[in-house]
Formats: C-alpha cells, structure tokens, sequence
C-alpha cells in the first residue's frame, strides 16, 4: 500500500469512526485507495485482496463489508435478490447492470425523474429509492 493510500483509507474509516484493523485498512485501501468510487461483490474484493497478496478470509471480506454499510461508508445494491453489490459512491444516483459481465457501473441521473411513488403505508416513510437499468448489448 502507497502512503497515500493508507492516509485515504485511515481518513475513511475515521470519517464513519471505525477503527483502523489491519483487515479493514486493506479492504478500504483496495476500494478507496486511489481515490476513485468502486462497485464490487465480496468476490471480486476477495479476490482483489488475493492478488494484493492480503491475507484476509472470505467471511471477513462479507463481515467488513456489511460494517462499512452500517457505518454509512457503501451502499448495499442487489440485483435479482441474488447478487449484492457494494458501492463507495454515496450520493443519489441509478446504476446499469449490464447483463453479459455481470457489473454494474454509475449511470447519470442529470436526466432522470421519479414520480408518483406510492404512498409509504401507515407507520412507514420512504428511505430511498434504488434504479438499477438492466444492459444487454446488441
């Protein structure tokens, strides 16, 4: 890890006032190390860890990710109910899945509109509203 990164990733953590693990310092360099948002499963950033040489578990990966959602640092994103992926891009904005690689990538939302949502039934109000934009290439 560059300096560089582990500054970001320690600034990271501590902007959600998570303590710096060695686990969660490898993790969070890897998704923000360089400065740049990331969608990723727990797979890919397992694997990514792999090939960094990071020794860190699979149940770990999961356990870290769901903590940074908690902390408020990703968004949890499933698509089909089967696959989650997770984002370090915390604003407002939609998402194509693109079906042959099975990834999905920020779409912009400069266009886009949401209206007429159903009222939230009694007791309940709206947290938010999740657009996932399914892809298949021609």
């Amino acid at each position: 890890m560059s300096d560089l990164a582990i500054e970001r990733s320690a600034k990271w953590l501590s902007s959600a006032g998570l303590r710096p693990t060695r686990q969660r310092m490898t993790l969070a360099s890897l998704l923000v190390g360089d400065g740049q948002d990331r969608h990723v499963t727990a797979e890919s950033l397992f694997e990514a860890a792999s090939n960094a040489d990071e020794k860190v578990s699979l149940a770990t990966v999961y356990n870290t990710l769901k903590a940074f959602c908690e902390a408020g640092l990703m968004r949890e994103i499933t698509v089909d109910g089967t696959k989650s992926y997770f984002d370090t891009n915390m604003t407002d904005h939609p998402h194509f899945f693109w079906e042959d690689t099975a990834t999905l990538t920020d779409a912009s939302a400069e266009k886009m509109e949401i209206k007429n949502l159903p009222d939230a039934p009694e007791g309940a109000e709206i947290a938010s509203v999740d657009v996932v934009i399914r892809l298949r290439r021609k």
